[in-house]
């Protein structure tokens, strides 16, 4: 099963110049050229060791970011279980661009990295300079999040089918709906 941290588009993972890096990402894939430059402006390059947290559970987003070299594991906190591993080319964190809601989970560094962060202030002031530019980012933002909310639906749909069926092979067990169904045996 997919987990909704995978990216549904990756990019055929070669070393690539920023604009194209961008390029491959589907937030940016319509861009101009030139717009990209303009996008590219507004990034933050960063490395990171091996091991090093990019940030964890809990904390508030304030963007996203693109692995141009490296893999990057996102985790979930306090098991430690890996939800996903991208590599370059791939992004995460894209929903913190539309809120500043707690991260879902931890992104740890699992080689030495090389990032770019994308952070909604820098998204908000491109808006504010270019709005016609700053939809044709949002836009994209919106369908992959649609895209992503989508799955998360189906695969809880599916774990709610699953532990009902698993519910109903109990010996004993009472699966008419009522309201004493789901109050503790004993």
């Amino acid at each position: 099963m997919r987990s909704i941290w995978d990216n549904i588009f990756r990019s055929n993972g070669e070393r690539l110049a920023t604009w194209e890096l961008l390029r491959n990402i589907p937030l940016f894939s319509e861009l101009s050229r030139k717009e990209l430059a303009a996008v590219e402006r507004i990034l933050y390059r960063r490395e990171y060791a091996a091991g090093e947290i990019i940030f964890r559970q809990g904390e508030p987003g304030v963007g996203m970011y693109l692995i141009e070299q490296g893999r990057v594991a996102i985790l979930y906190e306090p098991t430690g279980r890996v939800l996903s591993r991208l590599c370059d080319g791939d992004f995460f964190g894209e929903i913190a661009l539309l809120n500043e809601t707690p991260r879902s989970a931890t992104a740890r560094a699992e080689t030495a990295s090389t990032l770019w962060g994308f952070f909604q202030p820098e998204l908000l002031g491109l808006l504010a300079r270019d709005p016609k530019l700053g939809v044709k980012v949002l836009l994209p933002l919106a369908r992959i999040a649609g895209r992503r909310l989508i799955r998360a639906d189906r695969e809880l749909q599916a774990l709610h089918e699953e532990v009902e069926r698993l519910r109903a092979a109990l010996p004993g067990e009472d699966t008419s709906g009522g309201e004493d169904a789901h109050e503790p045996m004993g």
